[in-house]
């Protein structure tokens, strides 16, 4: 059997998650080749509550397309993460805005591998909007985890995003390569 992935992208409803995953999954699928399954939850969230993305990427058949213990978890929101890591897999990787996400459950900081970093100020500050954190986000994500490989989610990202704004997507995505490869480092 080959290797499944699941990867949780959470947040605030308007933080484009949803597109992050949608995402991510056509950069595993289209671009990789790989199996691919792409769920959604926002509902109600849709306008600032809790939401979230799944994505399960393998190399083999997807069995069963749900989420049931998360290798990744991404959290941009402090309520996002209180929320969701306990769906965190042991050993697993929890991923947080490190601005926005100031206390982890201490049981599980102990079992999972955490990552903060800015996602959203970098956003901000290196790109000039908030609007694309998601894809600070995904460059990051991908940097550290080689969950794809960087060439296919720049395809699925300049695939996605509206015409006209794929140069500030695209620095956008590099500004997580780039979060990602400072992390590594340290």
């Amino acid at each position: 059997m080959g290797r499944r992935t699941e990867v949780r992208l959470a947040g605030s409803g308007g933080q484009g998650l949803i597109l992050a995953g949608v995402i991510l999954a056509e950069a595993a699928t289209i671009y990789d080749e790989k199996n691919a399954v792409q769920s959604q939850s926002y509902g109600p969230e849709a306008r600032g509550g809790a939401s979230r993305a799944e994505v399960i990427i393998s190399d083999a058949d997807i069995e069963y397309p749900k989420a049931t213990e998360l290798d990744i978890l991404l959290c941009l929101t402090q309520e996002s993460c209180d929320r969701y890591v306990q769906d965190l897999k042991p050993g697993g990787l929890l991923l947080v805005d490190r601005d926005e996400v100031n206390e982890i459950k201490a049981a599980r900081e102990a079992e999972v591998k955490v990552v903060k970093i800015p996602i959203i100020s970098t956003a901000k500050e290196k790109i000039g909007k908030a609007l694309v954190a998601n894809i600070v986000a995904l460059g990051a994500l991908v940097q550290i985890t080689r969950v794809v490989t960087k060439d296919a989610l720049k395809n699925a990202v300049l695939g996605r995003v509206p015409k006209g704004t794929e140069d500030l997507n695209l620095n956008a995505l590099e500004s997580g390569f780039e979060l990602g490869r400072e992390y590594k480092k340290t």
